[in-house]
């Protein structure tokens, strides 16, 4: 009987022998990157004192910061879906934090964060993060800066020396008495923990580069209590009681509908602020340069749900609310963190203070904190912010949040601001003006705003003083018109046309057609079609141009379909009347006047930008002068993005040559030593016709302008001609040619002239230039990038779905 049952070591050996098993995984080690370590303690050193002076300004026990900064950096952490997000107790909850305080008490404010969490679990498990993004962003800067304008109002008596109310009005109304009798001490150390905080990120120099890396808010703090216990001036410090007394959360005791609003209103200041927060490191991770390790973006319903974690935890064991921290995570970002362990170190370091620096905690004099958390609040008013609302005619609806949090609280004020963005929106939506003007025999009539029912009559009334025969231009700048306008303008149209005169539609805004009836455009394009050249709408071709426009801004000239050419009488053998294209100098005059009507409005703004602040490119673009070679269409720039040189073979003369001709020299040196380029790249391209003359090209004959710049490329075809297993090449396929063989060579070749350029060599040696190798084919409209990884100059097809080289 035992000799059939195998021993543990036989089935061992039989199981590790089975054909198909997989090999046993390794087992993980767990690591912390250097990076992350680092990144940790420059966040606690941050996030102690505000962990600190938030909960001084809340009126809560200051171990309830301490708890939210540890649960904040361990739970959320862990848990969240932004790795580098650093959460804790945020100054954008210290307002809505004190009224609950002051109104249910100490651990009735822990059970409302506790619910206020799982409300977040819930909107997690929903999927509804990315819903809170649409909140207008004037409404969540006017909801911050209206909490920073109550923090500063409130911890200006602290810094006073006095004792703040429990409203903003009230704070005010005590001011005149509490300037009356300052604290001289509370004023002389607020004052040198605020001139701390400003001068220290500002000292100049290599050394104060170097200070500049311990962080102000600690520095400040750190002076400040120094210089009074050195003072001895005896002004209220920090205390902490034993744990064994700390209040932990307990049942909700008050009104239904008051604990109701209070949750909604931690649970939506706490979820907006983290999610926002979340969607910003992402833009400063992309910022930074990239680092070893990839550090994924944000999962918003993760981390709702992380959030959501920490306020349950933080709120039972008697910490203040979580959210994310704006100041922690930048600091997080900056400081070179690459995964979420830094943020959950920085946790622990705050637990490890916690039982540990208690004696040195006491230290710190409460006015000094009061002056760090008053500085947080008036930072917490942007004038960037306000700026960028003003730009975008959003300054109604952020100045009404703001005064509403003030004055009113935070969740009335958030209803207010709603409210106003509401009324803005729907008088942006009514408000339309039209106005009618005749300029050099032609009426325009000018739609500016959304053509809705509630427009008609004006709009009618404009049309009808465009007179019978006349040409007109009718100009719609909106996004939106309905039917009703539709069927005006249609009719208007049948009826002006029928009586002889011609209409121009234009329906553009910020280069977007509008949402009219395809039957619209093609109305427009029946009419003035057959107007003669020299006509008053002949620079925009009438109707046809701007309303039937469907061809795509790369389309070339003689492939629009939105116009039928012009008959043009013949004298050269084509028979009398046949279709041919109109003169290359009126398409050039055709296109630049289509240019000025679509295109301009588009990039107006940013040309004016560069304009100011001058071009800033990051890549030398060097490639072919072949017309088919569209570089801002095959890369997907813009404006200011690639410092372009063409010429015939995308050449580059090595330096020293007597070519009679530096420009291609001058360019390279200009963008590497001037513009201060990242990369070259240099690009080829199929069917080049000077790789073809390179290869017909016999010695001898006459030395014309061409030949003597082609010879910069005769050690492309030397290298053609060495061993044919160096030669480059295609990873997908054959060349087709000798002359698709020719331009990979050429591209190759090309690049090593270019490192032998001094400006070139340098930067790169000194790791400030990348050079890069790329062939187009014309004819796939395929890009394929040289891999210079193992110098085997292999051209890989770049696909679709690929993100970065």
């Amino acid at each position: 009987m035992s000799a059939c049952v195998p021993t543990r070591a036989n089935s061992t050996t039989k199981r590790d022998h089975r054909p198909h098993s997989p090999p046993p995984a390794p087992r993980r080690r767990f690591r912390i990157a250097g990076a992350d370590v680092s990144a940790s303690i420059a966040v606690f050193l941050i996030a102690l004192p505000l962990s600190l002076g938030i909960a001084l300004a809340t009126g809560a026990p200051l171990q309830a910061g301490l708890v939210a900064a540890a649960v904040g950096g361990i739970v959320a952490g862990r848990i969240g879906g932004s790795p580098l997000q650093v959460s804790g107790p945020a100054a954008g909850l210290t307002v809505v934090t004190a009224d609950l305080i002051h109104r249910y008490g100490w651990r009735t404010t822990c059970a409302i964060t506790v619910l206020a969490g799982l409300a977040q679990l819930a909107l997690g498990c929903l999927r509804v993060a990315r819903g809170a993004l649409a909140v207008s962003p004037a409404i969540v800067h006017g909801m911050l800066a209206g909490i920073g304008v109550t923090i500063a109002v409130a911890q200006l008596h602290i810094v006073l020396g006095g004792t703040p109310q429990s409203a903003v009005l009230d704070n005010l109304r005590a001011l005149p008495a509490q300037l009356a009798d300052v604290r001289p001490a509370a004023l002389v150390v607020s004052s040198l923990t605020l001139a701390l905080l400003l001068l220290w990120p500002r000292l100049p120099g290599r050394v104060g580069r170097l200070l500049r890396a311990v962080p102000a808010a600690l520095v400040a703090v750190t002076g400040a209590t120094t210089a009074a216990a050195l003072g001895g001036v005896g002004l209220p410090e920090v205390e902490l009681p034993s744990w064994r007394s700390h209040a932990l959360a307990g049942l909700p005791e008050g009104p239904a509908l008051g604990l109701v609003a209070a949750v909604l209103t931690i649970t939506l200041v706490c979820s907006v602020q983290s999610l926002l927060g979340a969607v910003a490191v992402d833009k400063l991770v992309a910022a930074r340069p990239a680092p070893a390790v990839h550090v994924g973006r944000s999962d918003l319903d993760r981390e709702l749900l992380g959030q959501g974690a920490a306020n349950i935890v933080s709120g039972s064991l008697g910490g203040l609310p979580v959210a994310g921290v704006a100041v922690r995570s930048t600091a997080n970002v900056n400081a070179g963190a690459v995964s979420r362990n830094s943020t959950m170190l920085h946790g622990v370091l705050v637990v490890v203070a916690t039982l540990l620096l208690v004696p040195v905690l006491e230290l710190i004099p409460l006015a000094s904190l009061a002056a760090l958390v008053m500085a947080i609040g008036i930072q917490m008013v942007s004038l960037h912010h306000i700026r960028t609302v003003t730009r975008h005619r959003e300054v109604l609806v952020y100045a009404v949040t703001t005064l509403g949090v003030v004055f009113l609280g935070v969740l009335p004020g958030v209803a207010l601001g709603v409210a106003a963005a509401v009324a803005v929106a729907l008088h942006r939506l009514t408000r339309t003006r039209i106005t009618h003007d005749e300029r050099e025999g032609v009426h325009h009539v000018h739609v500016r705003g959304q053509l809705t029912f509630l427009a008609v009559p004006r709009l009618s009334r404009a049309l009808h003083l465009v007179p019978q025969g006349a040409d007109a231009v009718v100009e719609l700048d909106g996004s939106f018109m309905d039917h009703a306008a539709y069927e005006t303008l249609q009719d208007w149209q049948k009826t002006h046309t029928a009586q002889g005169g011609t209409v121009e539609i234009t329906g553009r805004r910020a280069g977007v057609r509008i949402a009219e009836p395809a039957t619209l455009a093609a109305l427009a394009a029946a009419s003035g079609t057959d107007e003669p050249e020299g006509s008053p709408t002949d620079g925009s071709r009438a109707a046809s141009a701007d309303a039937g426009c469907r061809c795509r801004p790369w389309t070339a000239w003689r492939n629009h379909q939105c116009e039928r050419p012009r008959p043009v009488p013949s004298d050269d053998g084509h028979p009398e009347g046949t279709d041919r294209l109109p003169p290359s100098g009126h398409e050039l005059a055709r296109g630049i006047s289509a240019f000025q009507r679509h295109t301009a409005p588009l990039v107006r703004g940013e040309l004016a930008r560069l304009a100011r602040e001058g071009q800033r490119p990051s890549q030398l673009f060097l490639t072919c002068a072949d017309s088919r070679l569209v570089t801002s269409m095959i890369t997907s720039s813009g404006p200011g993005d690639l410092f372009v040189v063409r010429n015939v073979g995308n050449l580059v003369p090595l330096p020293g040559e007597e070519s009679g001709d530096d420009s291609v020299a001058a360019a390279i040196e200009y963008a590497v030593d001037v513009l201060r380029v990242r990369s070259i790249t240099v690009c080829g391209h199929s069917g080049c016709g000077a790789m073809q003359a390179l290869l017909n090209s016999e010695p001898g004959g006459a030395r014309t302008p061409l030949k003597r710049w082609l010879k910069h490329g005769r050690p492309s075809l030397e290298r053609l001609a060495g061993d044919a297993g160096d030669r480059p090449r295609l990873a997908v396929r054959e060349p087709d040619d000798a002359v698709e063989q020719l331009c990979l060579a050429n591209v190759v070749q090309q690049l090593e002239h270019l490192r032998a350029h001094e400006s070139v060599a340098r930067a790169v040696r000194e790791g400030a230039l990348e050079l890069h190798g790329m062939y187009f084919h014309v004819g796939e409209a395929q890009a394929y990038l040289l891999s210079e990884t193992d110098g085997s100059g292999v051209f890989d097809r770049v696909r679709a779905a690929e993100l970065t080289v």
